[in-house]
């Protein structure tokens, strides 16, 4: 079975053996806690795989070379063991088992029932504690050749079948690792593959539609048929067949992801109010409310850059302008959560990297959706990972990058639904810093194109194309390829260098190399001029790589340059002096077309206009049918325990606290912590929006917010969409921002867009988008799109199911703070402060939380008013500002109710409130409990909670003249939360256990 323990920390049976494998064993010491093993059993008993598990773990390292015993000695009991807690042991792996009957591929188990495990990335795979390990073992002399991480548990008392289960859903993920059972025996870990030069055309000129289509779909190309006609067209007439690194590069160009073909496109969108004909629905919608909102500006206008570069930017100071985008990353994270989402929210780091001449990262934000965790393992589809595993590996992979790289993640969300089972979506943001004179760039004939960063390997084929298709069960099997695993510590040298060279002047362009890889990179740099690319300069991670793979692969921590020749020397020297690779791979060229070389052979010649221009436009229907309405009003349930009703609420995971994910981000790095996501007397209350200092020596601030609500798209999506941007915008001025220096980013995820009726709801929230930003003065400065998240699958009988996922819009808000010191926070302050409601309350319980607890379905979706909304965003912030304001808290999922209790264990105080002068508009109850049901829980839009200063209440009232306001109670000493309404008594519980409530769900170790 599995190596055993030997007196001495080397067994090797000789003092030197050439170029051979060593397995450098780490087990928790005597007496120490093995915390990976408690962790483990943990899990498996979750879900339902094995319990009472007996098992025992240890990490290690694979290490081939030529090393002597003092060397292994010094390397594993020294440099890689953590010699205080962990004991080290070393053997040779390379050999042959001397029991044939130890099998690697099968958990047979040995006479005493025990079965090892190991766990290790499958070769080319990115590795980033070996490479850290290896590049320090060369610093210091060892003659290590190559190296790579292992994992592995001893497991006790478990059938095959156990073991097996175990393996594959908890212990190693197919897409990127290996599992090896009872005896490693590794060869080799060096791959001497070679890759022959053939230069492959594509037979297109022949091809009838079925061909067309058999490519496109054989080559994961993600071409439709009208695409695929147009690219054979265009090479008929060049008399040529394209060669197959052309047709990639198309593809790449063309993809969903990278083009955003769908929202571009032609539309014809049909509603009750007729028929409406867009040429670009995007530009016509989210464009066009920006463009209408700047032209209201004028002179004022504070936009920067939008819609043109890797991230929006708006004026911040009179020296800096701000940058911010969020991208998703939802295919790789089904397919390999932790790496997914690693790599997730490093490319958005390096989209604010690469926007103008490059921005400094200042935070980060993360939301996502899961299917809920509780779900039980026989409810799975097929080929798809448990919600609990996905959403604990998403947040580490975010986790890790953030703090790896010293940038604070700062707010975010959680949203459950069972319908993200196939398609998790993992929403990554960042916000940055950049001189006002930095924020433009434009690449210049003759610019050397310079690959600065990581290597190019395999990981990530495919991505493009791969994050604009349907998943199915084989998703994992068939594109574990397109998953990229990063490494933060390469991409935090990066950052330094190209914060160094854009100070010094030193290049005219800079992008990332996200998807597509150099193919978009480069594509998109010379897109008005031209370039030439040497394809056999790029550095590689390993050999083996076709000039294609070269060009499309998307490698993680790589950014391209545009530098002026003059320039290159210094740039150079500076990048080593971090020991940060850079090459030059091709340079810009006045030609209007992108040449690819490969070995001195012609490997691809696009015309740049084709590449960018030539794509047909998507035609497509799409309509609105608004869902059945009953035929007569929905009754509310007959008999409701409100207290029950308001812990069932507090215990729904959209709603229950997140504190287990906060806690594992460090969110203070940096120093600029204003607001911190947790918040209050014990910082365990739930904070409305972040605030930061992105300059220390200044009192400016910005706020980071966001609104998500796919609960109301399944009723109405025009309404969600403004919900999402109503609830993005008063989070940010709950905590002092500025109303009139939000913006906003959009990014829609939504199911499959050539169904009619599934674009008609995607086109109704684009336009409810475009009418609230305007009405708000809110402009939107970025976006990114998701479509086609369905995941397909053949059930028990033979059939094939579907799951889409809800229509689900997330908006970010980037608000701007003029002095950070009149900022507040929602947790409740003084006893005897008044407390007081300010916006409608309507009789809008669609979609709500008490529906979900008590199984209610109808209503009305909360809508929003645009005009009041504005007047009152404004009075708000006025109010904040003259210091009339102790605590301020927004109404959302659960209304009334939960904000209430939130602020109230937040602050650890108490509330007393009445109901009765609320006046509940838009609603017709049955009886006086039915409107208090509406009052405590329905969620309508533009509500604030708010403590008063008793001294300063004159004052606050001033500030919304002619709008909404009403006085509910007050603050009080004794922390219970006690609410009348015109039925009686409807809420009295102790805060204490109301928060309690509200922690259990999620508080997870």
């Amino acid at each position: 079975m599995g190596q055993q323990a030997t007196d001495s920390i080397v067994s090797t049976g000789d003092t030197r053996v050439t170029s051979a494998v060593w397995h450098v064993h780490l087990a928790p010491a005597a007496g120490r806690a093995d915390r990976r093993a408690a962790a483990l059993a943990a899990e498996a008993a979750d879900l339902h795989l094995a319990t009472d598990l007996q098992v025992s773990t240890a990490r290690g390292f694979l290490l081939q070379g030529e090393l002597a015993e003092s060397d292994l000695q010094q390397i594993a009991g020294s440099l890689l063991a953590e010699p205080v807690v962990e004991i080290a042991r070393v053997e040779c792996v390379s050999g042959d088992h001397p029991d044939p009957a130890c099998r690697s591929d099968e958990p047979v188990a040995g006479p005493d029932g025990e079965v090892v495990v190991y766990v290790l990335p499958k070769p080319g795979v990115t590795d980033p504690e070996a490479e850290t390990a290896l590049r320090q073992l060369r610093s210091l002399g060892f003659g290590v050749q190559a190296l790579r991480t292992v994992r592995s548990w001893r497991l006790r008392g478990l059938t095959a079948d156990q073991v097996t289960r175990l393996a594959t859903r908890l212990l190693g993920n197919d897409a990127i690792e290996q599992v090896i059972y009872n005896h490693l025996v590794i060869p080799t870990l060096q791959s001497d593959q070679t890759c022959p030069f053939e230069l492959n055309t594509i037979p297109l000129a022949a091809a009838d539609d079925a061909a067309l289509q058999a490519i496109s779909r054989d080559g994961g190309l993600s071409l439709t048929l009208v695409e695929m006609q147009t690219i054979q067209q265009h090479f008929l007439a060049l008399q040529r067949e394209p060669t197959e690194i052309e047709l990639e590069t198309i593809a790449q160009t063309w993809s969903e992801h990278c083009s955003h073909k769908t929202l571009a496109g032609r539309i014809e969108y049909r509603d009750e109010a007729g028929v409406h004909r867009f040429d670009n629905m995007l530009r016509e919608t989210i464009f066009a409310a920006t463009e209408s909102i700047r032209a209201e500006l004028g002179s004022q206008d504070w936009c920067v850059s939008v819609f043109r570069d890797n991230a929006g930017i708006v004026e911040f100071d009179e020296d800096t302008c701000l940058t911010f985008k969020v991208e998703t990353h939802n295919r790789p994270s089904a397919i390999e959560p932790y790496g997914g989402a690693n790599t997730g929210i490093g490319g958005v780091i390096r989209d604010t990297l690469g926007t103008g001449l490059g921005a400094r990262p200042v935070c980060n934000t993360d939301v996502f959706c899961f299917a809920p965790p509780e779900t039980g393992p026989e409810e799975l589809p097929p080929g798809v990972l448990h919600p609990r595993r996905i959403m604990k590996s998403v947040v580490a992979g975010v986790r890790d990058y953030g703090n790896r790289m010293g940038i604070p993640t700062v707010n975010g969300a959680v949203c459950f639904d069972w319908r993200y089972v196939g398609n998790p979506l993992v929403f990554c943001g960042n916000v940055g810093t950049i001189p006002r004179d930095k924020s433009f760039k434009e690449p210049q004939p003759g610019d050397l194109i310079v690959s600065v960063g990581g290597r190019t390997g395999r990981d990530g084929i495919h991505g493009a194309t791969f994050s604009s298709a349907e998943l199915t069960e084989h998703s994992e099997q068939t594109s574990g390829g397109a998953v990229q695993i990063g490494n933060a510590i390469t991409e935090k040298m990066v950052a330094d260098v190209l914060l160094q060279a854009r100070d010094e002047g030193l290049y005219t362009a800079v992008t990332d190399c996200g998807a597509g890889g150099f193919s978009s990179a480069i594509g998109e740099m010379g897109e008005q001029i031209g370039a030439v690319v040497w394809l056999e300069r790029a550095p590689l991670k390993y050999q083996g790589l076709s000039h294609t793979e070269i060009w499309i692969s998307e490698a993680q921590e790589r950014m391209v340059f545009a530098v002026p020749e003059a320039n290159w020397k210094r740039f150079d020297e500076l990048c080593r002096s971090e020991s940060v690779e850079a090459t030059v791979v091709g340079q810009f060229e006045d030609t209007g077309e992108l040449h690819l070389v490969y070995q001195g052979h012609t490997v691809g010649r696009l015309q740049m206009q084709f590449l960018h221009d030539g794509r047909p436009p998507v035609v497509r229907q799409a309509v609105w049918n608004p869902p059945p309405q009953p035929a007569a009003p929905l009754a509310f349930p007959e008999s409701v325990d409100t207290g029950q009703t308001l812990r069932q609420i507090l215990a729904c995971g959209n709603v229950a606290s997140k504190h287990w994910i906060i806690r594992q981000y460090d969110h203070e790095v940096l120093g600029g912590s204003v607001i911190k996501p947790l918040v209050g007397v014990a910082s365990d209350g739930p904070s409305d929006a972040a605030v930061l200092r992105p300059k220390l020596d200044s009192r400016r601030g910005i706020a980071i917010a966001c609104g998500l609500n796919p609960g109301y798209g399944d009723q109405d999506p025009g309404r969600m969409a403004a919900s999402a941007i109503d609830e993005a915008v008063r989070n940010c001025v709950a905590v002092g921002a500025d109303p009139q220096r939000i913006a906003i980013l959009d990014n829609f995820c939504w199911g499959y867009t050539d169904r009619p009726e599934t674009l008609g709801t995607l086109v109704r929230a684009a336009m409810a988008c475009h009418d609230l930003a305007v009405q708000l003065g809110t402009p939107f400065i970025s976006g990114k799109d998701s479509l086609n998240n369905e995941f397909s699958y053949s059930d028990g009988s033979g059939q094939r199911q579907t799951i889409s996922i809800p229509a689900t819009l997330l908006i970010s808000a980037l608000g701007q703070v003029d002095d950070v010191s009149r900022c507040v926070t929602m947790d409740l302050k003084s006893a005897g402060n008044p407390l007081y409601l300010v916006g409608r309350t309507r009789g809008e319980m669609g979609g709500s939380h008490f529906g979900l607890v008590h199984n209610w379905i109808g209503g009305e979706v909360p809508g929003v008013d645009g005009a009041e909304a504005r007047k009152v965003f404004s009075g708000m912030h006025a109010a904040i500002q003259a210091g009339t304001v102790r605590a301020c808290h927004d109404p959302s999922e659960g209304g009334l109710a939960v904000a209430l209790a939130e602020m109230a264990f937040a602050g650890g105080r108490g509330a007393a409130v009445d109901l009765e002068s609320v006046v509940l508009e838009s609603c017709d109850p049955q009886d006086h409990r039915g409107g208090d049901l509406f009052r405590l829980f329905c969620e309508s839009n533009t509500r604030f909670v708010c403590e008063v200063d008793r001294e300063r209440e004159a004052g606050f009232l001033a500030c919304f003249s002619g709008l909404p306001v009403v006085r509910l109670g007050e603050v009080t000493e004794q922390p219970r939360l006690v609410c009348r309404g015109s039925s009686g008594l409807l809420l009295d519980e102790p805060v204490e256990e109301l928060k309690q409530v509200w922690q259990a769900p999620l508080d997870w170790q």
